[in-house]
């Protein structure tokens, strides 16, 4: 049986899709890659014929990301499992490595590390994320998702007591996933980068590039289901009043950006939309944001941008730096 199956699922990117394949190969010693064809109308499967050593499960239907990594997890035998988006790549021996901490870590379900951001023109970024938070990480991860999905390597053990990943929620159904597992079970993390991920964009078909969307899923999901987990819904209620508090002051900042930025491009719709969940959000995060936003620089730069629209992608390096300076609770 092979150390860890690998997940792949795909949909119509079959220029992308070798070069995820092969990282996975030369990731481990001993690795079952699993490609999940969601249904592609293109030279998916043709390509995929190409591709040695890979399980191929093709559907007819289209599933989403998370239905098609259910898919993986039904067809896959390995004790541990990866997922790796079509569009990433896996560092050489990384999950060789990941495999040794848990098995070092028997209590732990989970191990996470650190992904580099590569970027449309072919740039990357510094690593994320910048800290390691281990062990119970139960309630951190409640208040903000801090661990990049490919980066995980877990124990196929736990999803007979945690479940699939839930469908329904479309670009926040790992976040979900990790949730339920540090529930449980404590967390490993290794400081050191395993995973190339591609960032997205508004036009590049990726989950993640629907922000308000996955801002107001999330939002949704910590209100009704996060919060009343057995373990969340056990604990003091200072502790999740302090949870709804954090989490809110982390995606105000996200929110009035995108208010703005929409405003400013005549984007009336979208402006609303991310006004309207700025406001359902915890009370001191409207505070919070004013008195993030009130300097003078934060202000010019803002005013800059309203007035000439080439100066919006400065504002947003501006305001990503405000945010990246932000004490984490």
């Amino acid at each position: 049986m092979p150390d860890v199956s690998v997940i792949i699922p795909t949909h119509a990117r079959p220029d992308l899709l070798p070069r995820a394949v092969q990282s996975a190969r030369e990731a481990g010693a001993d690795v079952e890659i699993i490609v999940v064809d969601d249904a592609s109308a293109d030279a998916t499967a043709e390509v995929c014929r190409t591709l040695s050593d890979i399980r191929y499960v093709r559907v007819e239907r289209n599933q989403g990301v998370a239905g098609a990594r259910n898919i993986g997890l039904v067809a896959g035998s390995s004790e541990y499992v990866c997922f790796l988006d079509d569009d990433d790549v896996r560092l050489p021996t990384s999950l060789d490595q990941q495999i040794r901490i848990l098995d070092q870590m028997p209590e732990a379900m989970m191990v996470y590390a650190q992904a580099i951001p590569e970027y449309a023109d072919g740039t990357r970024g510094q690593p994320f994320p910048s800290e390691f938070p281990q062990g119970d990480i139960f309630w951190e991860l409640l208040i903000r998702n801090f661990i990049p999905s490919g980066s995980v390597v877990f124990r196929r053990s736990c999803i007979s007591q945690i479940g699939l990943l839930d469908d329904s929620i479309p670009g926040i159904d790992d976040w979900d996933l990790w949730i339920r597992i540090a529930e449980i079970f404590p967390t490993a993390a290794t400081e050191t980068p395993v995973l190339i991920r591609r960032q997205s964009t508004i036009n590049s078909g990726q989950g993640s590039s629907a922000t308000l969307d996955l801002i107001e899923g999330g939002r949704k999901r910590l209100r009704q289901d996060w919060l009343r987990l057995p373990r969340a819904a056990s604990g003091p209620s200072e502790k999740r009043n302090m949870v709804w508090s954090e989490f809110s002051k982390n995606i105000a900042e996200h929110l009035a950006w995108e208010s703005f930025a929409a405003a400013r491009n005549g984007q009336s719709i979208r402006a609303s939309r991310a006004v309207g969940t700025l406001l359902r959000l915890h009370p001191s995060a409207l505070a919070h944001l004013v008195g993030r936003w009130a300097s003078a620089s934060t202000m010019a730069t803002l005013v800059s941008a309203w007035l000439h629209r080439e100066e919006l992608p400065n504002a947003r390096v501006h305001l990503k730096q405000l945010r990246s300076n932000m004490v984490r609770q």
